[in-house]
């Protein structure tokens, strides 16, 4: 499978996708000859090679003779529906074109064949966009995967007057989508490229492994002191990463470790207690050698990043560290449901790990095991036996 990961160095916008996927081998007279399809008129292409910070790059841009023109969100569906454009550019193009819609509408409260499109309703955008969704499937790209997005700082100048970077419909757009400052005063993502890039991409953040065939760089109109460009990779994915990514759930969660010597040990019980009172996935004690022969243990915990700060301040506050060490770190997962089943000493909820319907494991949980062996006085040993059992009848 042919895959794309375009690393958004300096941002994305629309004129850069098309740049870098001119620039990966893309040809302009193809690019020309599928837009006519279109049926509009008053632009011309152009494509040249410029240097950003010494790296040679394709720099796109729409010509156009219209000034100021606005369209409707319907407008621009009436030109992309009635063009004579295959079905599935069509609607690629008309899912972004929708999605930038949705995100004025909710910004602006109107409803979304009243809103009007200002930058991204010209020929210019119209084109942007369509060109991108021609430039994926004619260099045969099958699949899209981006870095996180740098968004840039300060404001920039549109039909509203001065309005704060990111625009607001920009980071409608980007919602659930990994972003970061990117230290550069000036717009880095455009409402055109965060719809693209939202649109189209499978995911967000590393690299997918992949065989490196080509690769690509789009440059930005702007000069940053970084070099502003788009790079796109593309490649064959290797067969072996997709097989388990598609075998089994996948998130990113934190691991926090710190070292601890000189701590009352009595005091382990009610740390773990208040870190799994803010959502700790996992809170566990390695016995470890310290300096001076002295023995310790190492605190680890596993949380999501959302929690991570409270999780901080119960460690930096509970222990006697000076340090935590932090990573980002990736999980393969069983989908997990929580099911109550009738044994013969009463309801008991057990954990169900599966992956792709198939049940793989099956846990009682142990609170209810505990409460019922004290009420009936049995072992404990015997509630979860029979627990268990029941449960493997019932759900493999």
């Amino acid at each position: 499978m042919k895959v794309a990961y375009f690393e958004c160095l300096s941002g994305i916008s629309g004129d850069m996708v098309v740049g870098a996927l001119l620039d990966a081998g893309l040809k302009l007279e193809e690019l020309e000859e599928e837009l006519k399809k279109l049926n509009l008129s008053g632009y011309a292409l152009e494509a040249k090679k410029v240097s950003k910070k010494g790296i040679r790059a394709t720099q796109f841009k729409v010509q156009i003779e219209e000034q100021g023109v606005e369209r409707r969100f319907k407008d621009i569906l009436l030109i992309l529906e009635q063009s004579k454009l295959e079905k599935e550019l069509k609607e690629q193009a008309i899912q972004i074109f929708y999605r930038l819609a949705q995100a004025e509408s909710k910004i602006h409260q109107k409803e979304m064949a009243k809103i009007h499109f200002h930058e991204v309703g010209g020929i210019d955008a119209i084109i942007d966009i369509t060109s991108a969704v021609i430039g994926i499937k004619k260099l045969g790209i099958q699949e899209i995967y981006s870095s996180a997005l740098p968004l840039g700082k300060g404001f920039v100048e549109c039909a509203h007057g001065l309005i704060p970077v990111p625009a607001p419909a920009t980071l409608e757009l980007l919602k659930d989508i990994p972003t970061y400052d990117g230290k550069v005063k000036s717009e880095m993502v455009t409402p055109t490229g965060a719809a693209i890039i939202s649109t189209l991409a499978k995911g967000f953040g590393e690299r997918p492994f992949f065989s490196l065939e080509k690769v690509g760089y789009g440059a930005g109109e702007k000069e940053f002191a970084i070099p502003n460009l788009l790079r796109i990779n593309i490649g064959q994915r290797l067969e072996e990463e997709e097989s388990i990514s598609d075998l089994y759930l996948q998130d990113k969660v934190i691991l926090l470790e710190t070292n601890l010597d000189n701590m009352n040990p009595e005091f382990y019980d009610y740390i773990m207690e208040r870190l799994f009172s803010v959502q700790a996935l996992e809170v566990f004690l390695i016995p470890i050698q310290m300096k001076k022969n002295r023995p310790g243990c190492q605190l680890s915990v596993l949380i999501a990043e959302e929690n991570l700060s409270k999780a901080l301040e119960i460690i930096f506050a509970e222990t006697t560290t000076l340090g935590i060490r932090i990573k980002e770190v990736k999980r393969f997962k069983l989908e997990r449901k929580v099911e109550k089943i009738k044994t013969r000493f009463g309801e008991v909820r057990v954990k169900i790990g599966m992956n792709r319907k198939e049940v793989k494991n099956i846990a009682p949980e142990y609170e209810d095991c505990k409460k019922i062996a004290k009420q009936w006085q049995v072992s404990l040993k015997e509630v979860y036996e029979e627990t268990k059992r029941v449960a493997d009848e019932r759900f493999k």
